[in-house]
């Protein structure tokens, strides 16, 4: 799908014209450059590959700097493949948020606020001990029994048990689109999006 790098500014509340308070999400997105061009005879399929945010060419590697340079911009934090947008694009053109300007839903993708390590109730949902009787100390919380222990010996894959939660790639689909403001990259959504204030996003069509 195609789609804009952006950054996740935070949250607001905006009154819809029935009066109601509609929770919102404001994302920064583009203007991307695009910085390669993909295509059935070079690569073996088409994309399209932005980037977007400034990067110190002392971060930079030799190999990155010498990608950038040929699309005529500087060293960028951030680059992503997306399918070909609708009209043609090529080196170092601009990609900016007017893509979205017909555009009443859109999916975000992103990286959830890391939790650490989690005990099973707050990881998977497991409902604990209501009731402390019959001796029970200390294991309100715990996770309970793994598995058998004569057969088969040994505890199978994937089975829920503490640690470390949060951190993972999410994509939320069909969130309306509120608002977009072309003067200032910005893409107002309606609800939440993953990750903390501040953090990349990928908005799709």
């Amino acid at each position: 799908m195609p789609g804009l790098i952006g950054k996740k500014i935070g949250m607001t509340s905006v009154f819809s014209v029935e009066g109601k308070n509609i929770p919102c999400t404001v994302i920064e997105a583009g203007p991307c450059v695009v910085t390669q061009v993909k295509t059935q005879e070079t690569d073996g399929y088409d994309a399209i590959q932005i980037s977007w945010d400034e990067k110190k060419e002392k971060h930079t590697t030799k190999a990155q700097f010498g990608h950038f340079k040929k699309a005529g911009t500087s060293p960028k934090r951030k680059v992503i493949e997306v399918d070909p947008y609708e009209k043609e694009v090529s080196l170092g053109d601009t990609v900016s948020v007017d893509i979205f300007n017909e555009i009443p839903w859109v999916s975000i993708t992103g990286i959830t606020k890391g939790k650490g390590f989690q005990g099973v109730v707050k990881r998977h949902n497991f409902r604990g001990v209501n009731d402390a009787t019959h001796g029970q100390h200390n294991r309100l919380r715990a996770p309970g029994s793994l598995g058998a222990s004569s057969y088969p010996s040994r505890v199978f894959k994937g089975m829920r048990m503490a640690g470390r939660d949060g951190g993972n790639k999410v994509t939320v689909e069909n969130l309306q689109v509120i608002k977009v403001i072309p003067e200032s990259n910005l893409i107002v959504v309606k609800g939440s999006v993953p990750g903390a204030k501040g953090s990349y996003l990928t908005v799709w069509k």
